[in-house]
């Protein structure tokens, strides 16, 4: 007689710590000073956007803002969790977690030096799906309301956490069979990165809004690049979210919520996870990407025990890279509005990001009481695999 096989162990996440916290208010962090014009500088550092009203003084004062402004997606680097926490919310052991994409809606309200951001955070929903990449996994979402030290609203955002088991991702191994190594550029592809890079900044630096009535749809903005992507420039981009700075934030609660999640252990994998209790004494011990969740992005190692299989990027940037990209092409009198990006996968070491985008509406009456277009943005890497799916709404001076 033949012996019967055995069973396969199926992958089931345990979302006990998950479902009753559905709709409640969570906790997270709060910067404890405001914003610099220092932050505003390493922040479009890091996001590779040399927007000038953003770091050069001279020219800032010389502009209609008279002096350094942020740009838009600030926002995201005065918070913490890369503002995905009200996103990553119960323990779910064993999990690890990767960006799956962001929407905002901005309200006109500028960040600048000296301003002190306040957030509000809630934990919307989730839904379980099987994946290629994991099996069994969790899309959540959460909220977050930005508000200055006056109260004045800056912005909202609504992030999707993708929660998945790391072991399950590991064995499936499905950018480990797809990626193969990181590609060796030629001097004269890097010289083509390079041209695209200088005519997208030389395309707009005066910051000159295109006129609402001039706008076609169909009309093309200009094409950028970021990269090649590399463990320098991710570890650039993760020192300039503020709250990875040693010391530069405290814990908060929402006020009446019995059981609110705050600093709990999400349940990362081993290596992963934070040592809060040593961190008082070594602060190395959460800082994120020494110790902790973040360490894949820039140890390809690592990357491969979460099924990342080299060092990779962070979706809270590639949602600034697309606010950033929107913001230049609508100019100083003109403003992104509403986004919504869906991350389609994640820029790894050794590629290129390009972005195209097209205008493919225009609307007089609006529910933001000023006549926008619509834009469709999409990121991909050298060969065309998809990055990121963005579509805008954008304010133009008519």
């Amino acid at each position: 007689m033949s012996e019967k096989p055995a069973e396969t162990e199926v992958a089931r996440l345990d979302l006990s710590d998950v479902e009753h916290r559905v709709g409640l208010p969570v906790g997270g962090a709060q910067l404890w000073e405001p914003c610099a014009a220092s932050d505003v500088r390493r922040w479009v550092m890091a996001m590779d956007y040399p927007n000038p009203l953003h770091w050069d003084e001279e020219f800032a004062r010389d502009s209609r803002f008279g002096g350094i402004v942020a740009p838009q997606s600030i926002a995201v680097a005065l918070d913490y969790g890369h503002g995905a926490q009200p996103a990553c919310v119960g323990h779910i052991p064993g999990s690890h977690l990767i960006f799956g994409g962001e929407e905002w809606w901005f309200y006109g309200t500028p960040v600048r030096p000296g301003d002190k951001l306040f957030q509000e955070r809630r934990f919307h929903d989730y839904k379980v799906t099987e994946t290629k990449f994991a099996g069994p996994t969790m899309f959540s979402r959460g909220d977050t309301v930005h508000t200055n030290q006056h109260g004045a609203l800056v912005a909202r955002e609504r992030s999707t956490a993708i929660r998945y088991l790391s072991a399950e991702a590991r064995k499936r191994g499905m950018y480990e069979n797809q990626l193969g190594t990181a590609k060796s550029w030629t001097g004269d592809e890097l010289a083509g990165v390079a041209r695209v890079r200088h005519d997208w900044i030389e395309s707009n630096r005066k910051g000159v809004s295109p006129r609402f009535d001039e706008v076609q749809v169909g009309d093309r903005l200009p094409r950028r690049v970021i990269g090649p992507h590399s463990v320098a420039t991710f570890t650039t981009e993760y020192r300039a979210f503020l709250f990875n700075i040693w010391g530069t934030f405290h814990w908060v609660a929402p006020p009446g919520v019995a059981d609110p999640w705050i600093n709990q252990d999400p349940g990362w994998g081993e290596d992963f996870a934070f040592d809060e209790e040593g961190a008082r004494i070594d602060p190395r011990k959460r800082d994120g990407l020494y110790v902790g969740p973040s360490r894949g992005h820039i140890d390809g190692a690592r990357a491969s025990e979460v099924g990342m299989a080299r060092a990779y990027g962070y979706g809270a940037t590639m949602g600034a890279w697309c606010t950033d990209y929107l913001s230049y092409w609508a100019g100083h009198d003109g403003m992104v509005r509403h986004s919504k990006a869906d991350f389609r996968g994640p820029a790894f070491e050794g590629d290129v990001t390009y972005f195209d985008a097209e205008v493919t509406g225009k609307e007089t009456e609006t529910a933001w009481g000023v006549p926008l277009v619509q834009v469709k943005l999409r990121l991909t890497n050298q060969d065309g695999a998809a990055l990121v799916s963005c579509t805008a709404e954008i304010e133009l001076p008519l």
